[in-house]
Parts: C-alpha cells; sequence; structure tokens
C-alpha cells in the first residue's frame, strides 16, 4: 500500500521541476478555448486546448501530461493535467478505500497539506471521488484537483495541478479538460 499511495502522490506533483524555457510568452486565462484537440486512447480520450502541450513519454508512470503554455519568461511553473493508472489486482482496494488511502498520504507526504474538498460525483452510470486539495512542493505552493476511478483493478487518478494563487484563474480550463476525460469501459 506504501508504494500505491506513493505512486499517487509522486504524480500529483509530477510536474512541480517542469518548466522547460520556451519563448512563447501567452498570457493563460480562465477563459476555455475554442481551439481544441482529443487525445483518443483504447482506455480513454480527453480534450486539450491547443496552445498546451502533450507529453506522452511516460514520465514518472503518467500516461499523459498536459502543460499549459508559460505565462511569461519569469514564470516558473507550467500548470498541468496528467493522468496516472495503476494496476491494483489482487489488492481488493475498491473506489472507497482508495479515497481513504489517497486522504491520509496527503495529510502525511504533502507539505503544509490542506484538504479542501473531498466528494463523490455520480454521472449516470459513472462514479468517481473528487478530491481538491493544497500543500507546499519545494519553492511552489501548490494546489490540486484529483478525480480518482476503481475499475476493474484499476485506478485512473487525473490531476489538475496549478500554483495556488493562480488556481482560480486556472479552474475553469483546468476542470473543462479533466471534464472532457471519459473512460472507455
Amino acid at each position: 500500500m506504501k508504494s500505491l499511495l506513493s505512486s499517487i502522490l509522486l504524480v500529483s506533483i509530477f510536474a512541480c521541476g517542469q518548466t522547460t524555457v520556451k519563448q512563447e510568452s501567452r498570457k493563460n486565462s480562465d477563459q476555455p478555448s475554442n481551439d481544441w484537440k482529443k487525445f483518443d486512447q483504447s482506455s480513454y480520450s480527453v480534450k486539450y486546448p491547443s496552445t498546451w502541450e502533450l507529453d506522452i513519454s511516460g514520465q514518472n508512470g503518467t500516461s499523459f501530461a498536459l502543460f499549459s503554455p508559460l505565462e511569461s519568461n519569469k514564470d516558473k511553473f507550467q500548470e498541468n493535467v496528467n493522468l496516472l493508472v495503476q494496476d491494483l489486482e489482487g489488492q481488493n482496494v475498491d473506489l472507497d478505500r482508495y479515497t481513504e488511502i489517497s486522504e491520509a498520504g496527503i495529510k502525511t507526504m504533502i507539505t503544509n497539506s490542506a484538504l479542501i474538498e473531498s466528494k463523490r460525483i455520480k454521472n449516470g452510470n459513472d462514479e468517481y471521488h473528487k478530491i481538491i486539495y493544497s500543500g507546499d512542493q519545494g519553492i511552489f505552493h501548490l494546489q490540486f484537483e484529483q478525480y480518482y476511478w476503481v475499475i476493474n483493478e484499476k485506478a485512473f487518478v487525473l490531476t489538475f495541478t496549478s500554483e495556488k494563487a493562480k488556481f482560480a484563474d486556472y479552474k475553469t480550463i483546468g476542470e473543462e479538460i479533466l471534464n472532457s476525460f471519459i473512460l472507455k469501459k
């Protein structure tokens, strides 16, 4: 269970060090983009703004990561969305237990963590758990929004990460990406 918890939290903060220097200096706003791309895989799909960068390298065990454009040359953090798929075979972990493990890990492994929201979402036949929390990672004060699904002994952890001070600015676009995610069952 410790490795399960560590994986969840490591991917949550995955992009903390992702600050590739770009010449592009485009201010991202709370306004959803009209020009979106779709990343379509056999078990899921997600839509994202064409201005965001898609990374499918698998770094840190992610299935994909999406990075916002840097706002300026002084911007040190790219807001991002990433997906981690974990094999839970034989561990007898359902969505309730997965959520419990995750919440406990946030409290113990994230510096200055604060759980802001934790609730179950039912949308038709689909059910997932939504958690919003904040915490520090190195020099960054971050806020996270995660969606958890546990299906067929696999956990799908979809995470939106933003600097805490910019969370309100990126919330609409981040949630639009999160809500575009579709699991193909």
